[in-house]
């Protein structure tokens, strides 16, 4: 017999529910248990018996193995952090950790309590980026010389809430170079599969 993951969903904003739930909610192994939201109804009405509470109720539930971290990035290194220290696997939005002196406590007290702590990149899982890792690791592109990427993205105005607004670890750098930087890294630093 497998076991089951049960997964808690943190923040209920655009990212948990474009990208986190439905994922946590259809991936078999997964089970998403818990969400913490502000908005109980917004989840029932898109996932009927999934429980709403609060980060606490989450981390006092002992059958929960995995906490999954879709908040403002000024508040993910701090949920995680009590994540771990409540004995939960923790996966974060990117980004990971607002410097990097967060980001090595997280990552020490991860191998301290022997917990799983990864960053989730879902543009790992784009159709381009796949393509390109495919050819590089056939070597149908040759010595790559130069590496150009954008996202194609008209927002003259970045939005006033999460992730857009202001405030610590807010603004479209963190939003989107995040991915750059991890593109960059796992087409061209690391060896290919």
């Amino acid at each position: 017999m497998s076991h089951t993951i049960n997964a808690a969903l943190v923040g209920y904003g655009f990212a948990g529910q474009t990208f986190h739930a439905p994922f946590l909610a259809t991936t078999p192994g997964l089970t998403l248990r818990w969400v913490v939201s502000r908005d109980a109804a917004k989840v029932q009405a898109a996932l009927p018996g999934t429980r709403v509470g609060t980060l606490e109720q989450v981390l006092a539930d002992d059958s929960l193995d995995l906490v999954v971290i879709a908040t403002p990035n000024d508040t993910h290194a701090p949920i995680a952090r009590e994540a771990l220290l409540a004995g939960k696997h923790v996966v974060i939005d990117k980004p990971f950790a607002l410097d990097l002196a967060e980001a090595k406590a997280l990552v020490e007290l991860a191998e301290k309590r022997q917990r799983l702590l990864s960053i989730f990149h879902n543009r790992r899982w784009d159709g381009d980026f796949l393509t390109v890792r495919r050819l590089l690791a056939e070597g149908a592109l040759g010595q790559v010389a130069q590496f150009e990427s954008h996202f194609d993205r008209y927002r003259p105005e970045v939005g006033g809430r999460g992730r857009g607004g202001g405030g610590a670890g807010a603004g479209v750098w963190l939003f989107l170079l995040p991915q750059k930087i991890d593109k960059y890294i796992h087409l061209l630093l690391q060896p290919h599969r």
